[in-house]
């Protein structure tokens, strides 16, 4: 299993440099938003998924062959929930001695509340957990997490983790039309969010395809006010495009399906990204892929994303 991706052009971390230590959609929850579609089917299992030294190795070739201005983050980014790696930690202290680039570590924040799991975490320079509710009918609603997953030990591990951690912990919002960005709802999420104390809020919007056709972003207006309520520690980021570095993989090909795997691409961003690597056959790659069963089109809000076929979203794939 190839591990590592990109770099890829990141809103908030420049050219980051993806490492995934779970297998596609290996989560926790079943997030309505989420970008890689579906999970199917949950797990709460913490284990060694990838062996840790071949992710390390995988880590090593792509350093060695990139310049240190070529990146800019390393970050530990599951196409599931990334914590649910046992070896985590070992992972992240690895990394650190291979390099002086700072790490992060995007989790939804659901096994926080495990101490274990907290001390994996502090080695790295930014943690960024999810928090789009705060109350349980919202939280059950939006991330519909495994059954035994309750708010209450969400709360509890962030703020837990945030008495422990020193590096930056930014959390992050993704707020949806009509659910949960509401002044009620922003207002208590708010309460909650004083409480955690985290360095910075970023505000998300479902801009990527979400496995649910009916999610879609608050209006610009919405948008300001919920960044409003939430303070000044909140701010929004804006969706990031660009050309991504297919270098990291034996093809062409397999690149740009290990980060599709990760990261479904607007149909413009993948064709230019396609055409720098190999010029004059962008198009027919692309219709190659999709004849042969590898990649699949999802539309949504009138747009077209590509992304891996075993994504499992809730709307009808589109006419390619």
């Amino acid at each position: 299993m190839k591990c590592v991706f990109g770099p890829v052009p990141s809103r908030r971390l420049g050219r980051s440099l993806g490492i995934d230590p779970v297998p596609f959609k290996t989560c926790n929850w079943n997030c309505v938003y989420c970008q890689l579609g579906r999970t199917t089917p949950f797990t709460l299992e913490r284990r060694e998924y990838v062996s840790r030294t071949e992710i390390l190795e995988q880590v090593q070739e792509v350093l060695e062959s990139h310049a240190p201005r070529e990146i800019d983050w390393i970050t530990f980014v599951g196409s599931g929930e990334t914590c649910l790696h046992s070896e985590l930690g070992w992972l992240i202290n690895a990394v650190k001695q291979e390099t002086e680039l700072p790490v992060a570590v995007i989790t939804n924040g659901s096994l926080l509340h495990l101490p274990e799991v907290r001390r994996e975490l502090l080695a790295a320079d930014a943690v960024m957990p999810s928090l789009d509710a705060a109350s349980e009918r919202l939280y059950r609603k939006i991330n519909r997490p495994h059954r035994s997953l309750t708010l209450e030990m969400l709360l509890g591990g962030l703020k837990a983790f945030r008495a422990e951690y020193g590096g930056q912990l930014w959390v992050e919002v993704m707020l949806i039309k009509g659910l949960n960005d509401g002044v009620r709802d922003l207002q208590a999420l708010s309460a909650v969010l004083e409480d955690i104390q985290a360095d910075e809020i970023h505000l998300l919007l479902p801009t990527r395809p979400p496995a649910e056709a009916w999610v879609e972003p608050p209006d610009s207006l919405t948008l300001q006010r919920a960044q409003f309520i939430l303070g000044q520690r909140a701010r929004i980021i804006a969706e990031t495009s660009g050309t991504f570095d297919l270098s990291a993989e034996g093809s062409v090909t397999e690149a740009l399906l290990s980060i599709l795997t990760r990261h479904p691409m607007p149909e413009s961003d993948l064709l230019t990204t396609l055409e720098k690597w190999l010029p004059g056959q962008a198009e027919s790659t692309l219709q190659r892929l999709n004849v042969e069963g590898k990649v699949q089109v999802v539309e949504r809000r009138g747009q077209r994303f590509w992304g891996v076929a075993q994504a499992k979203y809730r709307a009808k794939q589109a006419e390619v």
